[in-house]
């Protein structure tokens, strides 16, 4: 794996790492185990293979090999990605996963996303037209749903990831967001802003 070193600036948070955190995620991390995939910073070095970015390059991450919540981390080189002089580090820490995640469902025809418990995935159902799709992104756990909803509006409900992607489909929403961050039609609003020492 070719790495990137990057010196962290800001860190988003998604709700995987606050399900991770409580215990509820299905797969348990290795201890010890420092949370964060969403980074915003500057590169500090670049592993042998590296071609694309150089120290001093200022970067976003959609994945980390050894969690963002810390002052430096490190990075497969496919999971890092140049960040526009248009955006501060915190704008871009959060683009990532939400942002992939968001270029990836109108590409596979997805129609609404929804972090799934037994509460939206029912709004939702009811909110859909003939056809309509559900695309789950991210869950809490188990849920119960009544078939019969799906069935007369003939929708479906479809689960995605950006894990899943391919490296062409990430190399294409990288580069379609880039282009918004570029043309200023791309401004991520960051709501919550916490100091590192407050993750807890």
């Amino acid at each position: 794996m070719v790495c990137v070193l990057i010196r962290v600036h800001a860190c988003g948070v998604n709700p995987v790492e606050t399900y991770i955190r409580a215990g509820m995620f299905a797969r348990r991390p290795n201890l010890p185990y420092t949370p964060g995939g969403d980074a915003a910073g500057v590169v500090e070095a670049v592993g042998e293979g590296v071609a694309a970015l150089k120290a001093g390059d200022r970067v976003f991450t959609t994945a980390t090999e050894t969690g963002a919540y810390a002052e430096f981390t490190i990075a497969a080189e496919d999971s890092v990605h140049k960040l526009p002089d248009v955006l501060d580090f915190k704008q871009g820490a959060v683009i990532g996963v939400p942002y992939f995640i968001a270029h990836r469902a109108p590409i596979h025809n997805y129609l609404e996303a929804t972090d799934v418990d037994d509460v939206n995935l029912s709004k939702d159902r009811q909110m859909l037209a003939y056809g309509g799709r559900v695309m789950i992104v991210g869950s809490g756990g188990p849920i119960e749903i009544n078939p019969v909803d799906t069935m007369f509006k003939e929708s479906s409900i479809t689960g995605v990831s950006l894990f899943s992607a391919t490296p062409e489909e990430k190399w294409e929403s990288a580069s379609f967001l880039y282009a918004g961050m570029e043309a200023g039609w791309l401004l991520p609003v960051v709501c919550f802003q916490y100091p590192l020492d407050n993750a807890a």
